[in-house]
């Protein structure tokens, strides 16, 4: 990928990631084929500020957690109204850096998926990306 898109977007949605891990994030960009690099723009990413308020008015119901796909954490925060609001609270400081953790985790799994179809000569249209046989499935 060109040095100057990839930094591009960085610069624009460095809000969304956690700053320790943008040069780790950079590398794996440049690295990433045209076709996936566009979809970068598709990911479902969080805001971090947008998911801070939405803790603090529906937090001690689990909302927040839930969105992030931690149903767990949502179901106990439900259950416990916030863990009588010590849960709330202490989440208050914690959901912008999970936010931008969950966001990291969301490019990682798309370059890793670019890695691995490339190798194995998949291509992203397909479900499994898996490139072999007549009926393009998996090997028996």
């Amino acid at each position: 990928m060109e040095m100057s898109k990839v930094d591009m977007y960085l610069m624009s949605h460095s809000q969304f990631y956690p700053a320790e891990k943008m040069p780790m994030l950079r590398e794996q960009l440049l690295h990433l084929p045209e076709n996936y690099f566009n979809m970068l723009y598709t990911l479902d990413l969080k805001n971090p500020t947008t998911m801070l308020l939405i803790s603090i008015f529906l937090g001690e119901f689990g909302v927040d957690r839930f969105m992030l796909g931690d149903t767990g954490l949502g179901v106990g925060k439900l259950l416990t109204l916030g863990g009588c609001l010590v849960w709330w609270l202490v989440d208050l400081f914690l959901i912008m850096g999970r936010t931008r953790e969950v966001n990291f985790n969301k490019v990682a799994q798309l370059t890793y998926q670019a890695g691995f179809q490339a190798h194995h000569g998949g291509h992203p249209g397909h479900p499994h990306g898996y490139g072999h046989g007549p009926h393009n499935g998996p090997m028996q």
